[in-house]
C-alpha cells in the first residue's frame, strides 16, 4: 500500500513538473505531449470532446494603406483552418478591397510577411464592404440572425459547452475601435454585449485577442471577472501599437509593396501559432512569448501586451480555441525560436509612410505623381485640422493653461476611460457636426473628449466651443461630409 501511494505521488509530481516547467526569461517551455494529453483527456480535433470551436475574425479598416489588417485576418483564418475548425464555425469580417486593389502588386494574393504564402485563398467572405458594421458584429456574436443586415447570415450559434475565439485588428483610440463603416465600436458597448452573451449561457469560455492603439482601454476597468472571458491586447490603455514588415524598415516587404504587411502583436501570436503544437502550449505561455516579442526590449518601438478578465483561463491550451496543425504534432518544445524585430512603425504613422512612399515612387511629372501628392496633402491637412481643433476647443472650454492639462489627463490604471459613455458619444458627435470626422487618426483624441465629460462639460458648451473653433468643415475625403459620424 505504501509503495502504491508513493508511486501515485511520484507520478503526480512528474506530471505537474512536465506541465508547468518553464524558463520564462529564456523563453523555453518543455511539455512531453503524452503527459499533457493524459491530463486533459486525450484532446484531439473531435468537437465532441471539447465542444465546438467558434471564431469571429474582424479587420476593422479599409484602404490599401491599411493592407496589414486584412492580411492579419486572412492569416488568422489559415491558422484556424489548419487547426481543424470548419468554415461554418469561422465568421470573417473584412472590407475585401485589398486583394484586387489596383495598387496590389500581386492581384488576388495577400501576404502577411515578406516571404509568406498567400493567406487570402479560401477565406470566407461572410461580411464585406458596407456590411462590416458594429451592429452586424454584435448580432453575429449574440447569434441573432434577425438583427443582421446583409452578409452571409452566419452567426455564432454556440452552446453551453462551446469555446469562442474573437480576433479584432484595426486602428483604435482610448475607449474605441475603428470599423470601415460608421459608427465606431465603443468599449462599453462591447462589454455590454459580452455580458449579454454570458447571460445567455451559450459558451463555456471565450478568448479575445485585440490589435489596436490604446487597446487596453477597451477592457481596462470595464471587463469584470466571472464572465469566463480572457482577453489580451496589443497595447496598454495609453500607448500605440505597431505596424510591421513596412517599406524601408527591417524586415521589409518585397520591393514592389508600398505598405506594411502586418502588425507587431498580431504577427507575434500568429507566427507562434504557425510553429507550435497548440495541444502543448497554453494561453499563458503564448501571452508571455508574444509579450516579450512585442515589447521591443532596448528599443523605442514596441508596446506592452496586456491581459484582462478571467486570467485563470490562461492555463488552458490554445488548442481549445484554435485547434492545432497536425504538421506540428511532434513540436513539443515551447522554445521561442522566432527572431526578434529591430524596426516597426507606429500604427498612426503607417498610412503616412504609404503615402510618402507612393509619392516617391511615382514618375516625376506624371499624373500618378500629382494624384499621390494630393492624397498626401489631404491626409496631412486633415491631421492638422483635427489636432488644432481639439486643442483650441480645450482652451475655449478651460482656458489656455488648464485646457492643455485637461486634454492630457490620464486616469489611474484600473479606471475606465470615462464615467458617462453616452456623454462621450454625444460630445464626439457634436465635435464632428461642427469640425468634421475624427477618422482613424483622430481617434487618438478620444481621451481628451472623455476628459471633457469627466470635467462636467455638456453638449451645449461643447457645441458652442466647437462652432467657435471650426468655422467650417474642410471638404476633404476624410470629412464627415463624406464618411458619416463616429458615434
Amino acid at each position: 500500500m505504501i509503495h502504491c501511494v508513493a508511486g501515485i505521488l511520484l507520478l503526480c509530481a512528474l506530471s505537474c513538473l512536465a506541465v508547468e516547467s518553464r524558463n520564462v526569461d529564456g523563453g523555453v517551455f518543455n511539455f512531453p505531449l503524452e503527459v499533457t494529453e493524459s491530463i486533459h483527456g486525450g484532446y484531439d480535433n473531435n468537437d465532441d470532446i471539447v465542444g465546438t470551436r467558434w471564431a469571429v475574425l474582424i479587420a476593422g479598416s479599409n484602404g490599401y494603406w491599411n493592407y496589414r489588417h486584412q492580411a492579419d485576418v486572412c492569416h488568422a483564418y489559415q491558422i484556424l483552418k489548419k487547426g481543424g475548425l470548419k468554415d461554418e464555425n469561422i465568421i470573417v469580417f473584412m472590407y475585401d478591397d485589398i486583394a484586387f486593389n489596383e495598387e496590389n502588386p500581386r492581384p488576388g494574393v495577400i501576404i502577411n510577411s515578406p516571404h509568406g504564402d498567400d493567406v487570402y485563398e479560401g477565406v470566407p467572405k461572410d461580411y464585406t464592404g458596407e456590411d462590416v458594421t458594429v451592429s452586424n458584429f454584435f448580432a453575429v456574436l449574440l447569434g441573432n440572425k434577425t438583427a443582421l443586415t446583409g452578409g452571409s447570415g452566419k452567426v455564432v450559434d454556440s452552446g453551453p459547452n462551446d469555446h469562442i475565439f474573437i480576433y479584432h485588428t484595426d486602428h483604435g483610440g482610448p475607449g474605441v475601435l475603428g470599423m470601415p463603416t460608421y459608427p465606431y465600436l465603443y468599449g462599453k458597448d462591447l462589454i455590454d454585449v459580452l455580458k449579454k452573451k454570458h447571460a445567455s449561457g451559450t459558451y463555456k469560455s471565450l478568448v479575445f485577442y485585440l490589435e489596436a492603439c490604446e487597446s487596453g482601454s477597451i477592457f481596462e476597468g470595464l471587463l469584470p471577472e466571472g464572465l469566463n472571458i480572457y482577453a489580451t491586447t496589443a497595447a496598454n490603455a495609453k500607448e500605440n501599437s505597431w505596424a510591421l514588415y513596412c517599406p524601408d524598415e527591417f524586415p521589409s516587404p518585397p520591393i514592389e509593396y508600398g505598405t506594411c504587411l502586418g502588425d507587431l502583436y498580431s504577427v507575434a501570436w500568429m507566427e507562434d501559432s504557425d510553429l507550435h503544437n497548440m495541444r502543448a502550449e497554453t494561453l499563458k505561455q503564448q501571452y508571455k512569448l508574444v509579450k516579450r516579442r512585442t515589447a521591443y526590449e532596448n528599443s523605442v518601438s514596441g508596446s506592452h501586451v496586456m491581459q484582462y478578465g478571467d486570467i485563470g483561463l490562461s492555463k488552458e491550451h490554445v488548442f481549445l480555441y484554435m485547434g492545432t496543425n497536425p504538421a506540428n504534432d511532434n513540436f513539443t518544445s515551447m522554445e521561442n525560436s522566432l527572431p526578434s524585430f529591430s524596426r516597426a512603425v507606429n500604427q498612426r504613422e503607417a498610412d503616412l509612410l504609404h503615402f510618402f512612399h507612393k509619392v516617391d515612387r511615382a514618375p516625376e511629372g506624371s499624373h500618378r505623381k500629382l494624384e499621390a501628392r494630393k492624397q498626401l496633402l489631404d491626409v496631412m491637412s486633415h491631421r492638422f485640422h483635427v489636432d488644432h481643433s481639439i486643442k483650441l476647443i480645450g482652451k475655449l472650454l478651460f482656458g489656455i493653461g488648464k485646457g492643455l492639462e485637461v486634454l492630457k489627463t490620464v486616469r489611474p490604471a484600473g479606471q475606465p476611460l470615462v464615467d458617462d459613455w453616452d456623454c462621450l458619444k454625444t460630445l464626439v458627435r457634436t465635435f464632428e457636426t461642427h469640425c468634421g470626422s475624427l477618422s482613424q487618426y483622430g481617434m487618438k483624441h478620444m481621451r481628451s473628449i472623455a476628459n471633457f465629460c469627466n470635467a462636467g462639460i455638456h453638449q451645449e458648451k461643447m457645441a458652442k466651443a466647437s462652432a467657435q473653433a471650426c468655422i467650417r468643415i474642410p471638404p476633404s475625403s476624410w470629412s464627415s461630409l463624406h464618411r458619416g459620424f463616429s458615434a
